[in-house]
């Protein structure tokens, strides 16, 4: 495969990385392990042969490899067997186990016993390099997050350190408890309040925390693309299908996939979805057979209420509870008001470093500013107080103190301005029904503004922040044009 494959891009790694990546083959075919050998040579990894497996439990003893290719089946001692040998030296080494032989069953039975990933015989050129370009990439991460490690486990430097509200450190427990498990998760909460951030957290502290993350936003992937994309494709499925493709499953291997907003997928997707989760099998769009066999662990989340959609008939129920072994939710910011002041001095230290670097002394946060944060609603969470924090931090003097009319947010239970003021006491000569309805349209009309201003006037982004999905959001604009329209034709002359 060349360099500028679309497929080698993802995980191209320059000719010096590879230089540092020593890979250790063991097969008693001579040809194979030549062969293979030269290859990664080529592309400037650090290669040994061995095709004895004695000899080679030695060097695996004596030696540290950062990947191993093993042949399943050889005459005195297993792949299995030395890969097990080389991780007890090693937790961090990569195994690929190989076979002339492949079934469902060994490939499983070797993902189990701890091999990053499976390779059938015969296998192309280009597979191979695909699978060796994954593989080294992964130990390139494994290596940047280890030299952070000694800060994630610890307050200082953790994504989390500023929340200390009970709400939120009870549903952080839950996370690092269940992240030593292989369990899938099923996270909920409204648009802002930090899920993906949560699955990050779970997966870096997981045993799989050397091997990648893949975060997927399904909603944002075209209809017609989400099998093609999910599950990959062969050459000639579709129009423009020029090439075989592997998909996202294949791409997070040995790792974590995480699908944010799951509820949107097509139904039909969502089935095959549930069959490779229960098999272990993808077979890719416009295949006749088994393409590979896939160990990953599934992080699903929503900011919809799923068992709703489950009833609406846009979620498979058998999908949910197979994903739902562990739910969580994670709560509002309004529901964790103790956080928002570390917070919001955590992202001030953050972006003054980021934007305002040696421009002088940090801007600090007024009583009555921070009396004001703490009152504000936050429909849009933590995204919404980082957003706002960002433009403080653009926007302040070196040494300044920031105050409440320079924060913009909406406060509980107070008016946004004056037309909130006002609209209240001027229905309250109405009838019941005429004055909620006024109250309600006015509340609706006001509130799609601030969604779609927070989103810049993204509608996908905007039904997010407001919880709801596209249609919903669409429902409730027609329906303000509808009521400006009446409002306009009543109050024209006749």
């Amino acid at each position: 495969m060349s360099p500028n494959h679309p497929d080698h891009e993802l995980v191209a790694l320059d000719r010096g990385e590879r230089s540092t990546i020593h890979v250790l083959i063991v097969d008693d075919e001579h040809s194979l392990r030549e062969s293979c050998a030269s290859l990664l040579e080529s592309e400037g990894f650090r290669v040994s042969v061995e095709g004895d497996a004695e000899r080679a439990l030695e060097l695996i003893e004596h030696r540290r490899y950062d990947i191993l290719l093993l042949d399943l089946y050889m005459t005195s001692i297993s792949g299995l067997e030395l890969l097990e040998a080389a991780r007890e030296a090693n937790p961090d080494v990569l195994g690929i186990i190989m076979t002339g032989n492949p079934s469902v069953e060994t490939s499983v039975r070797a993902l189990g016993r701890g091999a990053w990933d499976y390779l059938p015989k015969p296998f192309s050129a280009t597979h191979f390099q695909v699978l060796l370009g994954r593989a080294a990439h992964a130990v390139v991460v494994a290596r940047e997050s280890g030299s952070a490690g000694g800060q994630a486990a610890g307050d200082g430097g953790h994504p989390f350190a500023a929340r200390k509200s009970p709400r939120f450190r009870e549903i952080l427990d839950v996370a690092s408890r269940v992240a030593r498990t292989d369990a899938s998760v099923f996270i909920t909460g409204e648009s802002g309040t930090g899920k993906e951030m949560l699955a990050r957290h779970i997966h870096e502290n997981s045993r799989r925390s050397s091997r990648v993350l893949l975060a997927v936003n399904c909603a944002a992937i075209p209809e017609a693309l989400v099998e093609s994309e999910m599950f990959g494709h062969v050459e000639g499925a579709f129009t423009g299908a020029v090439r075989d493709k592997p998909g996202l499953l294949e791409a997070a291997n040995g790792g974590t996939l995480f699908l944010d907003e799951l509820t949107e997928l097509p139904l039909a997707t969502q089935a095959k979805l549930l069959r490779v989760l229960q098999d272990g099998v993808v077979r890719r769009v416009g295949s006749v057979g088994t393409d590979a066999v896939v160990n990953v662990r599934v992080l699903a989340a929503t900011n919809a209420d799923p068992r709703e959609a489950v009833r609406d008939g846009r979620f498979r129920e058998d999908l949910y509870y197979r994903l739902r072994v562990v739910p969580m939710h994670v709560p509002s910011l309004r529901d964790c008001r103790e956080d928002i002041i570390p917070l919001a001095e955590d992202f001030l230290s953050e972006f003054w470093g980021e934007h305002r670097s040696g421009d002088g002394l940090l801007p600090t946060l007024s009583e009555a500013a921070r009396a004001a944060l703490e009152r504000s609603t936050f429909p849009g969470n933590v995204r919404e107080l980082r957003n706002i924090v960002e433009r403080l931090v653009v926007l302040a003097a070196p040494g300044s103190t920031i105050e409440v009319g320079d924060l913009e947010v909406e406060s509980a239970g107070a008016p946004s301005g004056p037309q909130g003021a006002n609209s209240f006491d001027s229905v309250l000569h109405l009838g019941y029904h005429e004055a909620r309805d006024h109250v309600l349209r006015d509340f609706e009309g006001r509130y799609l503004d601030h969604v779609i201003e927070s989103a810049d006037g993204n509608i996908s982004d905007a039904a997010r922040i407001a919880g709801v999905d596209r249609t919903t959001l669409y429902r409730l604009m027609e329906k303000r044009k509808e009521h400006e329209g009446s409002d306009e034709s009543a109050s024209s002359p006749r």
